[in-house]
């Protein structure tokens, strides 16, 4: 088992820590070859089962728990995603331009096209997600604060 944990980088994993102290983020994920880490601020890092160097690698138990409580807030997918805003960039949406100020939009609210929908934190930098429609905002999909993946449904407008 020495053997296993001797392949981690653990150099990587504390220039990951070093990268989310320095930009913010709460969490970061890589993949190297057959090796995928995850560190995050609010949980612990979890090492996903990967094959590594010839061996089955097993993730403990608690931790493989996690995925599967992530996959419940995927369950809503069932969702017409089909007009909705994605996410342009990694980083924390931020629903206001400032803690405790009034959100940029809400539920049942007309927008136009090139409207401020929310705000993308990235490397310590703000930027402005516009509408690319005029519509009408029927969800948001996504909390305040809370970090987001590229690609990822934000508001869906139609």
């Amino acid at each position: 088992m020495a053997e296993k944990k001797s392949g981690i980088d653990q150099k990587l994993i504390r220039d990951l820590a070093n990268i989310l102290n320095d930009t913010d983020l709460t969490e970061i994920e890589v993949e190297q070859d057959d090796l995928r880490i995850r560190v995050s601020r609010n949980g612990t890092p979890v090492m996903m089962p990967q094959q590594m160097q010839g061996y089955a690698v097993q993730a403990p138990a608690a931790p493989a728990a996690a995925p599967a409580a992530v996959a419940a807030p995927a369950a809503p997918a069932a969702r017409d995603l089909s007009n909705a805003v994605t996410a342009p960039m990694v980083g924390t949406v931020y629903l206001s331009p400032a803690p405790g100020a009034r959100a940029f939009v809400e539920v049942g609210q007309m927008v136009k096209e090139g409207q401020t929908l929310l705000i993308i934190e990235a490397m310590k930098t703000m930027n402005q997600i516009p509408s690319p429609k005029s519509g009408k905002v029927v969800e948001i999909v996504i909390d305040d604060a809370s970090p987001v993946e590229y690609g990822e449904p934000l508001v869906i407008i139609e």
